[in-house]
C-alpha cells in the first residue's frame, strides 16, 4: 500500500485510527476459550465490528509469540483474514525488529513476504545496515522508533549528544538512508509537546502515535502539533478499544469506543 492510498482511506473513512490487536488470553471473554483458536476468534470479531471505523490494525507480535506455534498461526490467520476481506486496511506488524544486515533481511522477508504485512516496526539502535534491508521492499513501510511513550524513553532518547537530543539525531540520520521515503516513525502520544520539533525534521512523514487511551495521551494535542495537510498520522489505541468489555458484547463495546475516537478524528480532519 502506498502512502497516497493510505491518505485516501483516511479521507474516505474520516478516520486515522489504528487498532492494536494485543490479545491476552487472560483478558478476552472467557466464552471464547472454548473456540479452537480463541485468539483468532477474538480478532475476527473485533475486525468485523470495527473495520469501517479505522484505517489500520496493529498486532503486537509478542502477544502471539507468547503462545508458541498456536499464537503464530493465529497471527497468520489474522493477517490473511484482513488481506482477503479488507485489503484497503493498512496492516502493521508491531515487532520492533532490528539486527545485523542479513538477519534484518530475514525479518523483512518474514513480515513483508510470508505474512504480507504492509509495514513493520523496527528499532534503530544498530543503525543504517540494520534498517535498510526493510526499506528495500516497494510499497512496504518501515516504522522506526523515534520517541516512544514509555517512561524509559527519557533514559536515552531525550538525552543530549553533541548538543542535539538523541531522538532528533536519529530522525535526521535516517533521512540519509537508502529508500528513506519508505520510513514512518513511532512517536508516543504522551510526548505530544515534542511533535512540533519532530515535524521540523520530518514534515511529511507518517507518524504512528501510540499511547492514546489507556496510556493517557491526548488526541487533540497530537493533532495540534502533528497533523499535516496530508494528515500524516496514525493514532493507535489497543486496550482502550479491544478490552472495552469482557462479556459476550465485547465486539459491540469495542465498536462504541472506536466510534468515539473516529468522531473526534473526523472533527480534527474537518478543522484541518
Amino acid at each position: 500500500m502506498t502512502t497516497q492510498q493510505l491518505t485516501e482511506q483516511i479521507r474516505k473513512k474520516k478516520s486515522f485510527l489504528c487498532i492494536g490487536l494485543d490479545v491476552d488470553l487472560n483478558k478476552i471473554p472467557q466464552h471464547l476459550l472454548r473456540e479452537d483458536d480463541p485468539i483468532f476468534a477474538f480478532n475476527k470479531a473485533i475486525i468485523d465490528a470495527t473495520h469501517h471505523l479505522c484505517v489500520a490494525y496493529k498486532p503486537n507480535t509478542a502477544f502471539y509469540e507468547a503462545y508458541g506455534i498456536k499464537g503464530w498461526q493465529a497471527l497468520e490467520k489474522t493477517i490473511n483474514y484482513l488481506n482477503t476481506n479488507h485489503p484497503e486496511v493498512f496492516t502493521i506488524a508491531d515487532a520492533k525488529r532490528g539486527d545485523i544486515g542479513n538477519t534484518s533481511s530475514m525479518y523483512a522477508k518474514a513480515f513483508f513476504k510470508d505474512l504480507a504485512f504492509d509495514s513493520v516496526t523496527v528499532a534503530p539502535y544498530m543503525g543504517k545496515d540494520s534498517v535498510e534491508p526493510f526499506l528495500d521492499f516497494e510499497n512496504k513501510h518501515t516504522i522506526m522508533l523515534a520517541l516512544t511513550s514509555n517512561q524509559g524513553a527519557f533514559d536515552f532518547q531525550t538525552q543530549t549528544v553533541n548538543g542535539v537530543e538523541l531522538y532528533k539525531q536519529v530522525l535526521e540520520t535516517s533521512k540519509t538512508w537508502k529508500n528513506s521515503q519508505n520510513l514512518m516513525y513511532v512517536v508516543g502520544a504522551t510526548k505530544a509537546e515534542y511533535l512540533a520539533d519532530i515535524r521540523k525534521i520530518v514534515p511529511n512523514s507518517f507518524l504512528l502515535v501510540p499511547g492514546v487511551g489507556a496510556q493517557g495521551g491526548n488526541l487533540q494535542d497530537v493533532c495540534k502539533y502533528g497533523m499535516t495537510e496530508q494528515i500524516g498520522l496514525l493514532i493507535n489505541s489497543s486496550r482502550g478499544i479491544i478490552y472495552a468489555s469482557n462479556k459476550t458484547d465485547f465486539a459491540e463495546a469495542a465498536a462504541v469506543k472506536a466510534s468515539d475516537l473516529q468522531e473526534q478524528m473526523q472533527g480534527a480532519l474537518e478543522a484541518n
